[in-house]
């Protein structure tokens, strides 16, 4: 069989992450403070954490969904100001997003062949890995899954489309990314009545006016039909009401489609560059379980934030201890009457949370505010679930700093 190969391909022995408690975050104070979190929100480089979580979850992870860097050569940062005007892109407020950027090929290839190793090591015999990516390294891509996964571990190779502006006057549109899908083994999930989709009104009249208009094949119209491997869904610059402002941030509506294909309810879904969180947010609306990973400070708060909306299940933020979060000191204004906490100036912050119980180790989040992701001001009081112990307060400021009052 074929083999990519290029200067440098290895395999490198690397330490694993060694990885410390963030916080645990009860949304809404639900299941404060005794719940035990099964969910998890990991910063650091995912190699390593990668690493560090094989001896726990080596073959047990149904579903991996990687949107790794595409080898662009660019650099994206995040949008962190709110009420902007979308068309006037020179005065948004912009914070730590991501590099997309490598000296060459050979470069890009060190970076994502151990990965996807891992990937592999880390699913469960009837797992699947969709890996997300574009015309830039798509091809080689495919010839590092054959070889990991073996040529008869392929599924699809989807195809996304989606429509917007282009810059482009030499060559057609770039507009498709592809997701090219392989198994563990040929005993892998696929739930194919969960992901029907509704025939169209046209394919209805033509079987209403004629029985042989499928060549003798009669299909099942109220059933719905098997999706094709392309999709068609708007990027997120097109869904308002879902925009994080976390560069190349994946529609909810593809990811869904992932996880109802390829993981049963109570499984376990990793994405190990989880940018905006999309994939964990929609694992755990549809009732799985999740580990999301990212190296960018930013990608985890975005993340952390967008699942106070869709989870009521607890999950803990744990950091690599060779990353640190970016913290800038002042004192918070806040004040604390019996199990009210009132945050005087606001005016500066993304987020902000509270543990009425702090034992000064593990940070226990039970409730939390944060500022909507387009329009309107963050509240400035929290009503506790509990009150009389030692209180501390935790917030992230619209720059991503994080800042801390412990009394």
């Amino acid at each position: 069989m074929p083999t990519l190969t290029w200067p440098g391909k290895s395999l490198p022995d690397l330490q694993p992450a060694r990885l410390m408690s963030v916080a645990d975050i009860y949304p809404g104070g639900s299941g404060y403070p005794n719940r035990k979190a099964c969910d998890r929100l990991l910063l650091g480089d995912n190699l390593k954490i990668m690493e560090a979580l094989l001896p726990e979850y080596e073959g047990r992870v149904d579903l991996i969904y990687a949107d790794p860097p595409f080898f662009t050569n660019k650099r994206y940062p995040s949008r962190v100001g709110r009420d902007e005007d979308s068309r006037r892109p020179e005065a948004w407020l912009l914070g730590e997003g991501y590099a997309d950027h490598w000296p060459d090929l050979d470069a890009y290839l060190d970076f994502l062949y151990p990965r996807l190793v891992r990937m592999h090591r880390l699913l469960s015999p009837s797992g699947s890995l969709y890996l997300h990516l574009d015309w830039h390294a798509d091809a080689c891509a495919r010839l590092l899954l054959d070889e990991i996964f073996g040529r008869e571990r392929f599924l699809n190779e989807i195809i996304w489309l989606y429509h917007g502006p282009s810059p482009i006057r030499t060559a057609f549109n770039r507009k498709h990314d592809v997701i090219l899908v392989y198994n563990k083994s040929k005993n892998y999930t696929f739930n194919v009545d969960a992901v029907r989709q509704p025939y169209h009104p046209n394919t209805k009249k033509t079987f209403d006016s004629s029985r042989k208009a499928g060549f003798g094949k009669v299909p099942d119209l109220e059933r719905g039909k098997v999706p094709e491997d392309w999709w068609y869904f708007p990027v997120v610059a097109r869904l308002h009401n879902e925009r994080t402002g976390y560069p190349t941030q994946k529609p909810e509506a593809l990811l869904e489609r992932i996880v109802l294909a390829s993981s049963n309810p109570g499984g376990l879904v990793a994405d190990f560059f989880c940018g905006s969180g999309t994939s964990l947010a929609v694992a755990s609306r549809l009732g799985r379980r999740f580990i999301g990973c990212d190296s960018a400070w930013q990608a985890i708060h975005t993340s952390r934030c967008r699942l106070l909306d869709s989870t009521r299940a607890p999950f803990t933020i744990e950091r690599g201890t060779d990353l640190s979060i970016p913290a800038v000191n002042g004192r918070l204004p806040v004040s604390v009457t019996g199990n009210i906490v009132r945050m005087e100036d606001a005016l500066n912050l993304d987020y902000w949370e509270v543990d009425p119980a702090w034992d000064g180790t593990t940070f226990r989040s039970a409730a939390q505010a944060r500022r909507p992701n387009r329009s309107g001001k963050i509240p400035v009081e929290i009503k506790l679930p509990v009150a009389g112990g030692k209180t501390c307060i935790r917030a992230v400021t619209i720059e991503g700093e994080q800042m801390e009052f412990c009394g």
